[in-house]
């Protein structure tokens, strides 16, 4: 599993819910979690790894040891927002990419846990933010979409370059091509479950420093 870049066609593919909680979206989870910390992040999304599902994990320390920041939301639903801030906010799919983004400061939501727990539950500041840009990935949106033209002006050209790397790896065989992957997206979503043993790409990727 790892980490697509934009514009990988799971990022505006329409996400549907989660129809079982097993061990195969445990794993899932475990792997996100241990992807999101080894890239420095706070939250990560279901189809920024290459699934077509309505779930994300966020730990707004980034920590890897504050376990009991943990959180798993699966088919999360946003009912209510109130106030608005901007804040700097950068993307996973777009590494090293950063603009302010405006977002409400409290959300209420609703979402079941790994143990088919369902809680509702009003949520303000930083961490209100990360679970919105979140719920914004399976929304089929990306944190680009909410600003200002100026400001997408200012990192249209390290967009581009993002987009040609992730291209580049289509051309190296790592992705098959877009239609292919949006096929292999719709048979996990009609299955509505993580495949065992899911892979996001179609070949191992290198281990860092490999001889």
């Amino acid at each position: 599993m790892q980490i697509v870049l934009f514009p990988h066609p799971a990022l505006r593919f329409p996400s549907v819910e989660v129809q079982r909680i097993d061990d195969a979206l445990r794993s899932a989870v475990q792997k996100m979690f241990a992807l999101m910390y080894e890239s420095k992040g706070v939250g990560l999304a279901a189809n920024q790894v290459g699934l077509p599902f309505r779930f994300f994990v966020v730990n707004p320390s980034g920590d890897p040891e504050k376990k009991e920041e943990e959180e798993v939301f699966i088919n999360p639903i946003i009912s209510s927002r109130r106030g608005m801030e901007f804040h700097e906010e950068g993307c996973l799919s777009l590494p090293k990419i950063y603009s302010d983004v405006e977002r409400p400061l409290e959300i209420t939501i609703d979402a079941f846990d790994l143990n088919g727990q369902s809680r509702k539950r009003k949520i303000k500041g930083f961490l209100a933010r990360v679970i919105q840009h979140e719920y914004d990935h399976i929304e089929g949106f990306l944190f680009t979409d909410r600003i200002e033209a100026d400001q997408h002006d200012e990192i249209y050209e390290d967009i581009l370059l993002v987009a040609e790397q992730f291209r580049k790896q289509q051309a190296e065989g790592l992705y098959d091509g877009d239609e292919g992957i949006e096929k292999e997206l719709a048979v996990m979503a009609a299955n509505g479950r993580v495949p065992a043993g899911f892979s996001t790409t179609k070949k191992p990727t290198p281990a860092p420093n490999a001889e």
